[in-house]
Parts: C-alpha cells; structure tokens; sequence
C-alpha cells in the first residue's frame, strides 16, 4: 500500500514487529496505568513523526499531519515538540513506547501496538489512472478492463490480495512497503511510471496518493476503491495512536478531536486526502 506512511495504516497489512510483553502483563492494573499517564509531558505537545513524509508528515512542518499537531498543540496551549523517526520497522517501540513523545497523529484503529483514541477520518485506497484515458471509468478492480494491464501496488498490502485474486499480478509491478523516504519514495516512483507509461494505473492509499495528484498530477484521476465485493477492506479508520494504558490522555484526545473536528476535516480536505463514510460506502458529506 504504501511507502513508509503505510505503517500507518498497517494494521491490517503487515505484521508488526511483538512488543512490550511487559506492557501487556501489568496494563491492566490501576498503579501500572497511574504511572504510564504520568508520562504524558505537561510542557509541551510531543508529536512522533516521519520527517520525510510528505504529503503526511517532514521536518518541514509541511504535511496534513503536521498541521492537525500545530492545531492539536495551539488547542492544549502548549509547544509543539517532534521525535523524528522513519515510519518503517521499529518506529513505535523507538518513539512513543521509548518515551520519546506522547503521540502519533496518524495510526489505524485497532493495531495493538498503541492505544487508539477515536477516530478523526476514514479514508481508502485509491486507483489512479490518466483522466482522459480508458479507464478513467474503472471503479473496482475486478473491471474486465484491467484486465492484461500493468498495475502498480505496493506489496504486501490490502489492494494486493485483490489484484492477485482478479488474475492481474503476472503483469503487476511491485513497489517496497516497509522504506525509509528520506531515501525511497514507491509513491512518487509510482506515479512517475504511470506518467511515463510503464504502468497502466497506480494503486495507492488515498491520503498519500490523492494529495500527491492534487499538488503535481492535474491529468491524473483519483477513484477511491469501495466497491469491492470480499475481503480484504479497502477502507480505514484513522486515530491517533497513544502508549498503552494512557486511558487519562486518550480521553483528553477524544475531546479535542471531537471540538476540533470540522477544522480537522478543513486541513485533510485542502490537502486532497479523499475523506469517506465511517462504514466507507462513500464521500464524507462536509458541511459548506
């Protein structure tokens, strides 16, 4: 699915890495949780991040991440303090599980390797194809049209069950999930490929390739992928991720998210992230 950013929405791609056992055997006591939420810093609002991320996150302050952490941080009326770390194998356990800062902005819902606050956007794969060619009108990927057609996935994600399931890995190109971007972009490669026309389509995860179209690729179509008739799901919840047992800070997100949440929206929408349906049936209906 992804580059590095994919992690974040890993949970239902890969395999992380196991992690702290310890964690696991004593979350559950009332002295354990106590002393986890006192971790939480009161001096400023740490944020864990990719610094060669974008359209999500870089050192730059330049991605939708970083500006829903400078509002999150202007709502808490603290600094905004980064732990930078490539989002690729080990990022958890060396940032947030190490202490190093108190929150992911952008994690899935449901990966065991953090607590997740509620939700802040649903969003889905997308396919990617050249908007005046023949199939700009593919809508899921058992369209006969794909059929023969070279179709770029990166490996080891969600979309990539479907292409094998629908005959069309034999001429698919793969690109690497798990890299670190400051050196490898798969996304960027990808939708340079499409342009030159060693492939045919680009399947992408929406937050990361819909924005990429928008700021560079106005010949390019963006079709989110929700119409597809069996597992594996194409859609995702987002939240932020938090250390295990901070229940006190979780909560404190929560309601942050929930106030905030139409300016949430507004940054995600202007930076091009395709903004669906919590069951994922389609667009998110903003209000104008």
């Amino acid at each position: 699915m992804r580059s590095g950013m994919l992690k974040t929405i890993a949970s239902a791609a890969i395999s992380l890495a196991a992690t702290g056992v310890l964690l696991l055997a004593v979350a559950g006591t009332a002295p354990v949780a106590a002393q986890t939420s006192d971790l939480v810093s009161k001096q400023a609002f740490r944020v864990c991040a990719d610094p060669a991320n974008l359209p999500m996150s870089d050192r730059s302050g330049a991605g939708f991440e970083n500006k829903i952490a400078e509002l999150m941080a202007s709502r808490l009326e603290l600094p905004l303090e980064y732990s930078w770390f490539p989002m690729a194998t080990g990022f958890i356990r060396k940032t947030l599980q190490a202490n190093a800062c108190d929150v992911v902005i952008g994690y899935a819902q449901g990966d065991e390797l953090v607590l997740n606050t509620n939700h802040y956007y649903t969003s889905a794969y997308v396919l990617i194809v050249p908007s005046s060619g023949p199939l700009a009108g593919v809508t899921t990927l058992a369209d006969p049209l794909l059929e023969d057609k070279r179709i770029g996935v990166i490996a080891g994600t969600p979309p990539a069950t479907h292409v094998a399931r629908n005959g069309l890995m034999s001429k698919a190109k793969g690109y690497h999930l798990m890299v670190d971007r400051r050196y490898e972009d798969p996304a960027d490669d990808m939708l340079a490929d499409l342009k030159s026309g060693a492939i045919d389509a680009a399947i992408l995860w929406g937050p990361i390739g819909a924005p990429l179209v928008k700021a560079s690729h106005p010949d390019l179509k963006v079709t989110p992928l929700l119409s597809e008739p069996t597992p594996p799901k194409l859609f995702y919840r987002i939240t932020m991720g938090v250390r295990q047992g901070e229940k006190v800070w979780e909560r404190k997100l929560n309601s942050l998210i929930r106030r905030n949440q139409s300016e949430i929206n507004a940054i995600l929408a202007e930076a091009g992230v395709p903004l669906m349906n919590d069951m994922g049936t389609g667009p998110l209906e903003l209000p104008k």
